[in-house]
């Protein structure tokens, strides 16, 4: 089987457990609270991370980490995996399960405006349309279609949702670079994002085991959305003749999500969250394909 075979193979299953996650987090948080979810979750991508680089004999390389990466991973587990899922979680358990990943899934447009200020990136005009038709796609499942009627159905989970896209783009963009090895690097924000996890249920709720469905719901989030899946993604990206072949099936992701939060959680997948989807991946397509800078 040729590379980018391969490539497409490995991209694919990525592809598929990551469009499980938004069904996951609904019915987990059926069992559990965001923090002990999110606990679990972190603690499993942890010890699964430590067991790959035991494997591969990676661990070594943490030797060669100074006080300043060390205090570079803390910052950004911070960011990734406490205050980002912190908040989507947060997102998901006040709002519909359809409606939180899709407008998470803005994260790509606000990379794009975080570039600006933190890279001193230029946009030109047409950047600036595309992301115009993201944002309305945003509203339209904000309002549930009623886009001229300007209300909300739950604005904290509406600015939840949006805002957990804001610190995702954020952890990207300080990785950039950041030349460590990514699975060493991963390992070391999430041991990081996992004490800061630990520390906040101590602050502001208690330490609890969950039930056998809430505990099996935090290990396959830990391993399908934070472990397994992140190494089989960088697999793809390493085999593959270029990132474009393989990221555009990203996009598939929201409307995978959607088929299975349909059959497994049991929403009634709106109208108004497939227009304001296609509008937001639409948008997202047209600023990377299409736009150029001015």
């Amino acid at each position: 089987m040729e590379k980018q075979t391969r490539a497409y193979l490995y991209a694919c299953v990525a592809v598929l457990l990551w469009s499980t996650i938004a069904s996951a987090f609904k019915i987990s948080l059926r069992y559990v609270d965001v923090l002990t979810l999110l606990f679990y979750a972190s603690l499993t991508a942890s010890v699964f991370l430590f067991l790959y680089l035991l494997f591969l004999k990676k661990l070594k390389l943490l030797k060669a980490f100074t006080g300043r990466d060390y205090l570079r991973s803390a910052l950004l587990g911070f960011l990734n995996p406490f205050l980002y899922y912190a908040i989507l979680l947060k997102a998901y358990s006040i709002l519909k399960a359809q409606e939180a990943v899709t407008l998470n899934f803005i994260w790509p447009i606000m990379l794009v405006l975080l570039s600006i200020p933190i890279l001193h990136q230029r946009i030109g005009l047409r950047s600036i349309l595309a992301i115009i038709i993201s944002f309305l796609g945003v509203f339209v499942i904000a309002t549930e279609g009623n886009v001229l009627g300007f209300k909300f159905t739950n604005t904290v989970g509406v600015l939840l949702a949006s805002g957990s896209s804001v610190i995702w783009a954020l952890f990207w963009i300080y990785n950039v670079k950041d030349k460590r090895d990514e699975a060493v690097r991963l390992f070391v924000n999430f041991a990081f994002g996992t004490v800061f996890i630990f520390l906040s249920i101590l602050l502001f709720s208690k330490v609890t085991i969950p039930t056998r469905n809430g505990l099996l719901g935090a290990v396959y989030v830990g391993l399908c959305e934070m472990g397994i899946t992140f190494l089989v993604w960088l697999k793809a990206l390493r085999l593959s003749k270029t990132t474009a072949h393989v990221v555009s099936l990203i996009y598939l992701v929201p409307f995978f999500a959607l088929v299975l939060i349909s059959l497994f959680v049991g929403e009634q997948i709106l109208f108004s969250t497939g227009i304001g989807l296609v509008l937001i991946v639409g948008g997202i397509i047209l600023q990377k394909f299409w736009a150029r800078p001015a």
